[in-house]
């Protein structure tokens, strides 16, 4: 091959890999590295021994940083959770806005109470962890914690603050939702009940 060929061989097999590097746009690396932060940074949360079906923490991720929101029953479990975030892959800081709930006996109660009548209930008992649909997914309209992930095997959680009960969670039909509220209304001495549970698409 001549000199003249073998330098055109080489801009060409250049040019070639010039036009592969830019296909792969840096909002595409960007893109691939969020959903790989988010994988670790789940797997983390997941992780926690201390996190419950009467916790509720959701994440989102912005070029490095997590934010943390949702509401601890367990106190230990915000900066755990944030320790815990911390140590994902791909997170530069995180930002914790996790509530820790107030410590009441009578929450406590209502908290027990309204789990046992939901995860006993003969058409809810299947969203208990190990049941068929024993799994938190994406939240679909999501209006307490809008464009954030949520982690943890149950799909109902439970909060409970100064004898208020809030559900959170995912459901697979509007009338799983409503018998949820119908369960945690019949719980002696609650004052209100707030069905945040979004029904999955």
């Amino acid at each position: 091959m001549s000199s003249h060929l073998r330098a055109l061989h080489t801009g060409v097999a250049g040019l070639a890999l010039l036009g592969a590097l830019a296909a792969y746009t840096p909002s595409e690396a960007q893109t691939v590295a969020s959903e790989e932060t988010a994988h670790s940074v789940r797997r983390m949360l997941e992780r926690l021994p201390y996190y419950g079906v009467f916790d509720f923490i959701v994440f989102r991720i912005d070029r490095g940083t997590v934010y943390l929101a949702g509401y601890s029953f367990e106190g230990r479990l915000k900066m755990d959770a944030e320790a815990a975030a911390k140590r994902a892959s791909g997170v530069d800081e995180v930002a914790n806005k996790i509530e820790v709930l107030p410590t009441s006996q009578n929450d406590d109660r209502i908290r027990w109470d309204t789990f046992y009548r939901i995860y006993t209930d003969d058409f809810l008992s299947r969203y208990a962890p190990g049941g068929r649909l024993g799994v938190l997914r994406e939240l679909q309209d999501e209006r307490d914690f809008p464009g954030m992930q949520p982690v943890g095997i149950y799909p109902i959680h439970i909060i409970v603050k100064n004898g208020r009960t809030k559900l959170l969670g995912v459901v697979d039909n509007a009338t799983d939702r409503q018998l949820a509220e119908v369960r945690a209304r019949e719980v002696t001495g609650v004052f209100e009940v707030e069905n945040s549970l979004t029904v999955a698409r």
